[in-house]
């Protein structure tokens, strides 16, 4: 199938590690250029080497702090117009309402929250004035069912989930399309750094976290890279007439 993305360029923050670098090299192998965000410029040095030396396209990397409003800024005003942006930074703790006190809570949110909010304020305006552009936002399956012991991640992927569904269909009338992917549980740094905190809680020894049983419908977490595949595909041609819509991986 031809996804129709030599050529383009794409925007992913987040991009150092995780589900960010999964998409990174995944956009790269279809010949798309890229421009890397995060906040840590050793993680990004080392990723652009490794997409540059492994695909041959042009990789860019950007050190911002994207939990304030001048990282934000700063990011926004390096890149003149990506055809694709990818909203992927974000790490809200987990805890119940009395466990995340509002410094935390506020800080969690304006990477996750406003850092997707505020960058797709940025970019879309240019998007929409030359009439094409993709906006795939990377947020959670925790938006979609009631989870108490996650309650600012919670509340936070809902609404960005409402936020991707709303613009999504305004968008597509100026040839700009967003889409919201839902990752289920995956095989993150992040993931295994929580459950080696439940196995230190559970048994006394963080190295036996691969004993905690999986809470996902499939049996298992995903990996990096089979949300990779679903974020290029909907951030390609073949998926052209797929937007405003909520993509739930579980």
């Amino acid at each position: 199938m031809d996804l129709d993305l030599g050529g383009k360029s794409a925007l992913i923050t987040g991009g150092s590690k995780g589900i960010g670098l999964a998409i990174a090299r995944g956009l790269a192998a279809e010949g798309v250029d890229l421009h890397l965000a995060a906040r840590g410029a050793d993680a990004l040095d080392a990723a652009r080497a490794e997409i540059a030396a492994s695909f041959g396209v042009s990789v860019s990397v950007h050190a911002h702090d994207l939990a304030t409003g001048a990282g934000q800024a700063g990011l926004a005003a390096a890149i003149p117009e990506p055809d694709i942006l990818v909203n992927n930074a974000g790490s809200i703790p987990a805890g119940a309402l009395a466990d995340v006190d509002e410094e935390r809570w506020r800080r969690a949110w304006k990477l996750k929250v406003f850092g997707f909010v505020n960058l797709t304020r940025a970019f879309y305006p240019r998007m929409k004035a030359r009439g094409s552009g993709v906006i795939v936002n990377i947020v959670g399956m925790a938006g979609k069912s009631s989870a108490p012991d996650y309650i600012a991640g919670a509340a936070g992927n809902a609404a960005l989930i409402q936020f991707s569904v709303s613009l999504g269909e305004e968008s597509f009338r100026h040839g700009v399309r967003v889409v919201c992917i839902n990752p289920a549980p995956t095989l993150t740094e992040r993931l295994v750094g929580l459950r080696r905190a439940s196995a230190e809680k559970t048994f006394g020894d963080p190295e036996r976290w691969r004993e905690a049983p999986e809470n996902a419908r499939l049996g298992r977490a995903a990996t990096p890279e089979e949300v990779a595949n679903l974020a290029v595909f909907f951030a390609s041609g073949a998926a052209s007439y797929a937007s405003g819509i909520s993509i739930d991986m579980e």
